[in-house]
Parts: structure tokens; sequence; C-alpha cells
């Protein structure tokens, strides 16, 4: 695909993130799965049901701009999902793994706010105001999983890992 005009630009963004939350969608569960805190697996798992949605609405914005969102690998999403998944394979103190499922979520969350804000901004330029608002509801929901995530981490998680490093390190 050449991309010889901002439209272009913009409907290879939305295969990316097309590829992206369809990778999601496979790779949440698993997350979730991994995680020892209550509250984290209950983040992952509310972030898969809104992934769905941006999936569905990632359609919707294909058949407004006329083309098949399939037909790209989202490498980025691929390589930070891979990262997720060396962290699941680990073994040790579970605050510190769930510290690093956020820490990979969080990745996850920023790359896809960086996509979604650059689409939304590509659509505005372009009129295109309805495909827009699409990309903005998902960019809200994305920023409000981070904020989720941050708050799961400062509830006391990263402090118990924190704190179970100190434990290990005196030898109490």
């Amino acid at each position: 695909m050449k991309l010889n005009s901002l439209r272009e630009v913009l409907a290879d963004g939305v295969k990316d993130l097309y590829s992206a939350e369809n990778l999601l969608v496979k790779a949440l569960p698993k997350m979730a799965k991994g995680c020892n805190s209550e509250a984290l697996r209950d983040a992952l798992t509310h972030h898969l049901e809104e992934t769905k949605g941006h999936v569905e609405r990632l359609e919707r914005v294909a058949e407004a701009l006329d083309i098949t969102p399939k037909g790209k690998t989202c490498k980025a999403m691929k390589g930070l999902i891979e990262e997720g998944q060396e962290i699941l394979e680990k073994d040790g103190d579970p605050s510190a793994v769930d510290a690093a499922i956020i820490c990979a979520a969080q990745k996850v969350e920023h790359y896809e706010i960086a996509s979604y804000g650059s689409m939304r901004t590509f659509a505005t330029l372009l009129g295109e105001n309805e495909i827009a608002d699409l990309f903005q509801q998902t960019l809200d929901e994305e920023g409000t999983a981070d904020k989720k995530l941050t708050d799961v981490a400062e509830s006391g998680l990263n402090q118990e890992a924190a704190q179970n490093e100190m434990v290990g390190q005196d030898g109490r």
C-alpha cells in the first residue's frame, strides 16, 4: 500500500489497529488468567469486553472508509504481547509478577492511545467527523483502562512487591 495521502495513512492505521485489537482479544484472557490479584484480573477481563467493542467500531470505520480492515499484522502489538507472554512464563513473587503484568498492559494501552489519537486527528482533518467520534470513544476507553491499571498498581500492589523485596533482602 502506498501512502500518498492522509486518507491512505488513515486507512493503513485502521488496518493496523484492527490487527492490534484482534491480537489483544486473544491475549487478554491469558494475561487475566496469569494474574494473582483479583482487582488486576477484573480490570483485564473488563477491558477484554471493551476491546471486542473496539474491533466492532473499527469495522464500522472501515465500512465508512470503504476499505477492508483485514490484511495487515500489527508488529508492534505482536511484540508487546510477546513481552507480556514472557512475564506469564516466569515464576516469582505474586505481587512482583502482577506489577510486571501491569507494566506490560500499560505499554499496550499507551501504544493504543498514541495510535487512536493520531487516527482521530487524521479523521478530523479529513472532515470525517463521525469516524473521529468513533476513534474518540475508543480513545476514552483506552485512557480509562490505563488509569484503572495505575489505580490497581497504586492501591497497594506495587507497595506489596517492594515490601516483599525488602523482606527478602534482609533475611526476615
